[in-house]
């Protein structure tokens, strides 16, 4: 499984950093005390800038007598004289690796600010916990966890951790994007739950006001912890909700279905023209939901909240991926973060009218 994570040659270190635990194919630096935020961003080789540099091509005559950029002397005999307009390189300024190409309204938010963005929730107290961080290619994306204070409470032994992320890169792809994941501390699954009218994630474009939409988004914690106080009481709630195998079952077919057309299958019992893939899925969500030692807790084992747990479980624990990188996106922003949500409202709606609402 490919990692993608970047290899600084001048420093003989791969750019990333986890707290006590190793992760990422065991590759980069493993430390055993929560790092300030200046220590982070050297122990996850996060310290180099990226420089926005005009870009420039060469004049007819000139390409046509330099025919051979291996020679020695080539590049000091060209001459750069035509400016292409709006449109520029993003250089890593340590190693002067191209990153990327922008357009003239580009901004580059600094690795550093993504730190400041953590920093300024909490004033740069102890409050969050910079727990990983690291850079992915050449370090055209850089991401960072970092947990926050206290738990979300189910039932007796189920603790929920709650966490940041925020992952921006300098390619000229993409947002900045800072989410916040729940994760539960018995299976490392990630929840990546959203309630229908709160939003879990807020993303912001590389323009010139990226800089001060960034430090405007520690809003971001106001809405973790109003989704962490509702999730709690949800959660707590679907944990006293007691659900059958096969309700367990069809709701999982429901949250699983890949398009409408699968759903009519569904719906008109019409079950000999499911796919096989899809029916392979099933079983594997519903194997997890029955026999994972993660789910037989007395708050888990035959109630709503477990078959949630199922479908979550699944993505992050079951399912197959070619990298980490996949695999995140995947679970924060792509089919995983979309049937997790099915799932999360089908119980919503299991919770509030019972089994009908499922069949």
């Amino acid at each position: 499984m490919a990692h993608h994570l970047n290899y600084n040659e001048q420093t003989d270190k791969y750019s990333f950093f986890t707290v006590k635990e190793k992760a990422w194919h065991k590759l980069g630096q493993v430390i055993e005390d929560y790092p300030t935020s200046a220590e982070a961003i050297i122990h996850a080789g996060l310290d180099y800038t990226v420089e926005k540099r005009p870009l420039f091509t060469l004049n007819g005559a000139d390409l046509a007598q330099f025919r051979n950029p291996d020679a020695d002397d080539y590049f000091d005999q060209i001459q750069p004289d035509i400016l292409v307009p709006d449109y520029f390189a993003n250089v890593r300024t340590d190693t002067e690796d191209v990153l990327g190409l922008v357009g003239k309204d580009y901004t580059i938010v600094q690795n550093i600010d993504a730190f400041s963005f953590f920093d300024s929730i909490v004033g740069g107290g102890d409050g969050v916990l910079y727990e990983t961080a690291g850079a992915l290619g050449k370090g055209e994306r850089i991401f960072i966890t970092a947990k926050l204070p206290d738990y979300i409470r189910v039932g007796r032994e189920d603790c929920i951790e709650k966490y940041l992320f925020l992952t921006t890169s300098h390619d000229g792809y993409g947002s900045i994007m800072a989410a916040f994941t729940p994760i539960r501390v018995v299976c490392q699954n990630t929840l990546n739950a959203a309630l229908k009218h709160h939003t879990n994630c807020i993303k912001i474009r590389h323009t010139s006001s990226a800089q001060d939409r960034l430090k405007q988004a520690h809003q971001l914690v106001g809405i973790s912890n109003l989704l962490a106080n509702e999730l709690e009481e949800v959660f707590n709630h679907w944990a006293r909700i007691p659900i059958t195998d096969n309700l367990v079952k069809r709701l999982v077919q429901i949250a699983m279905a890949p398009n409408k057309e699968t759903l009519q299958h569904l719906h008109s019992d019409q079950q000999d023209q499911l796919s096989t893939m899809y029916n392979n899925v099933v079983s594997n969500v519903m194997e997890y939901a029955l026999s994972s030692p993660t789910q037989q807790d007395e708050s888990t084992r035959g109630t709503l909240y477990g078959a949630y747990n199922a479908v979550t479980g699944y993505f992050q624990n079951v399912r197959n991926y070619k990298d980490d990188e996949t695999k995140f996106k995947c679970i924060m922003e792509g089919i995983g973060a979309q049937r997790s949500q099915t799932a999360f409202n089908l119980c919503l709606e299991f919770a509030q009218s019972g089994a009908g609402s499922i069949n």
